[in-house]
């Protein structure tokens, strides 16, 4: 029977949508496929980490009857890339394999039984929906989430705070050396939540959201352990990270003696120089504030030097301090705006990173040795 027929580009999408969070290697096979159901004009996709599920729905040509069967995500994505993109394409089922036909094309693939693929058990008790830009939380997310921690020890940190209160929405990311905050205020009061959204999950929606159509809007829910949304025709659920988050506020600095104001773009060009010759284990560069004038310098194992001037507006004391460039460079990558603030007290504290004029981004870095 014929699963599903469409054209190339409607299939392949429907499927990468959902196909983010296939791993490649797993203890269960299984997951490394993506389940097809058919019920009248829709099929739906669904895939599943077993922590996280994805799913999406999509209108394709076919037999009306109920059918069920999973198939590799990876290679069915590769064959449907390799067809030219204005073929129609079709699946047919039949003895427990799939065929994909396009043009004068053809592909048979193994599949595995739909009854065995483990879906998530969904929370009974998700609290009341409320829905947010999808242009709001992805910028939110790109201000924050490479500040994530990355396999800590710490589970809580492997993640993002998302903190939602009245109209104000905060998501918080730190690994222990450096921390992102980022706030949006609403239009609409949202119920209070406060919850850890795994790393994957962050990542996975950071690709997933858009933020070109003003009028997208993602819907979300949270029970105790886990968190739903729904956007663009997707559902996604997710399991939640158990664990207490930092105190944030308390690691964000105040009342540091010296503010000033940077260039975004040319202070990043120069980093990013010197950080060809910066240690491969530590990567580390020395700042040197003098009197409206900055340094950057590294070094590395082999005595190669990498020495980089900026003038500045700064009239007080020389501070001489050390950060990981990687710290640095990543947030200055991910900030669109012309200038950036740089708050600073002496050689041995954080730095902050700030938008002049706005208190809705802040960054912390701590300084480190050299």
């Amino acid at each position: 029977m014929i699963v599903l027929k469409g054209p190339q580009d409607q299939l392949l999408a429907a499927l990468q949508s959902v196909a983010g969070i296939v791993e490649k290697r797993h203890t269960l096979p299984i997951l490394a496929n993506v389940l097809l159901r058919r019920e009248g004009e829709e099929v739906e996709l669904i895939t599943s980490d077993l922590e996280i599920q994805v799913r999406t729905r999509a209108k394709f040509d076919g037999a009306a009857e109920a059918f069920s069967t999973t198939v590799q995500a990876k290679k069915l994505i590769d064959i449907l890339r390799s067809l030219p993109s204005d073929q129609i394409c079709s699946l047919s089922a039949a003895s427990g394999k799939l065929t994909l036909q396009a043009g004068k094309s053809r592909f048979t693939l193994q599949t595995l039984p739909s009854e065995d693929f483990p879906l998530v058990q969904e929370a009974a008790d998700f609290g009341p929906a409320f829905s947010v830009p999808q242009a709001t939380l992805r910028g939110l997310i790109n201000q924050v989430h490479f500040a994530m921690a990355v396999h800590d020890i710490r589970f809580y940190l492997n993640g993002i705070l998302f903190v939602a209160e009245g109209k104000t929405l905060t998501l918080v990311a730190t690994d222990g050396h450096r921390l992102a905050l980022a706030q949006a205020t609403l239009d609409v009061e949202m119920p209070k939540q406060e919850v850890i959204l795994p790393r994957k999950t962050v990542l996975e929606l950071q690709r997933l959201l858009k933020d070109k159509d003003a009028e997208a809007a993602i819907e979300m829910r949270f029970s105790s352990n886990q968190a739903r949304f729904a956007f663009s025709g997707m559902e996604f659920v997710t399991k939640l990270v158990e664990g207490k988050f930092p105190d944030y506020n308390r690691v964000i600095p105040k009342g540091h003696k010296h503010k000033l104001v940077l260039g975004r773009a040319p202070l990043l060009a120069s980093l990013q120089r010197a950080a060809i010759l910066t240690s491969e284990k530590f990567k580390a560069v020395r700042l040197t504030f003098h009197e409206n004038l900055l340094t950057i310098a590294a070094s590395n194992a082999e005595q190669e030097e990498a020495k980089e001037e900026i003038e500045i507006d700064y009239e007080g004391d020389k501070i001489e301090t050390g950060f990981n460039v990687t710290y640095l460079t990543e947030v200055l990558a991910n900030m669109p705006q012309e200038m950036v603030g740089l708050d600073l007290n002496d050689s041995a504290s954080s730095a902050l990173f700030s938008i002049p004029e706005r208190t809705d981004f802040k960054y912390v870095v701590m300084p480190m040795r050299i």
